[in-house]
């Protein structure tokens, strides 16, 4: 996943070349430290390598992991810069968990929970990203979700689907006898991406930028210790 995810990196970076052109000077090809057929090759050696470490863990994994990399492609290629960007984001986040857990095993019953709630999460993301680019793509005549929606709106939507998933993580391993210091650890994880609304809703792009980065990580931070608690089956901690 790892392998498939910088390839869909690189094919990004490798479509926006041109407009990044002096407007994100922390992109590597547009200030020249990667040349397009580089950052091509990296992206052909990514896919396959992708593809390829699939093979072990059975059929099934491997037609997964082709759906990640035509959902990513199509993000690339396509949908970005579109008021259905948020869509890959909404179908494609929900099968990371399902990718690394069908890979070990079977899939949790927890999962009828993860899976729609990782969609919620995927698509605030998405309206997140949009906003970061909100200038860029109204100044190019792009579309993007945030811009039909308004940046209020917009705002509004993502900040409350966070706040969807946050209460499923901790609605959850509270109905699953999560102990006290399990509800704290979901609780104190899920206020970082929520923190970073406050970011993503600045008049300054860079620090939308920063708001954006800080609610993936948060997200990141509260599936880990969500998934790591009663909803795995994962061990009690000690009471009060």
């Amino acid at each position: 996943m790892v392998a498939l995810q910088a390839g869909i990196g690189a094919t990004n970076d490798l479509r926006d070349a041109p407009a990044d052109r002096g407007h994100k000077p922390g992109k590597p090809i547009p200030v020249g430290l990667v040349t397009p057929r580089t950052a091509l090759g990296v992206a052909i050696v990514a896919f396959t390598a992708g593809l390829a470490l699939a093979v072990p863990s059975g059929p099934a994994v491997v037609t997964l992991a082709v759906v990640v990399a035509a959902i990513g492609l199509a993000y690339d290629l396509r949908l970005k810069g579109t008021t259905w960007s948020w869509l890959p984001f909404a179908v494609g986040i929900p099968l990371l968990p399902v990718y690394g857990w069908l890979g070990a095993g079977e899939l949790p019953p927890i999962f009828l929970v993860v899976v729609p709630t990782a969609a919620v999460a995927g698509t605030s993301l998405a309206i997140a990203n949009a906003l970061v680019d909100l200038e860029r793509d109204r100044a190019a005549g792009r579309g993007s979700v945030a811009l039909a929606l308004g940046a209020r709106r917009a705002w509004i939507l993502h900040a409350g689907l966070l706040g969807l998933v946050a209460g499923a993580a901790l609605g959850t391993t509270a109905a699953l006898g999560g102990a006290a210091a399990q509800l704290v650890i979901v609780a104190a994880a899920g206020l970082v991406p929520l923190a970073g609304t406050g970011l993503v809703r600045s008049t300054d792009p860079r620090r939308r930028e920063r708001g954006w980065e800080l609610e993936a990580v948060g997200l990141a931070l509260l599936a880990t210790a969500w998934l790591a608690g009663p909803a795995l089956g994962g061990p009690a901690l000690a009471g009060p």
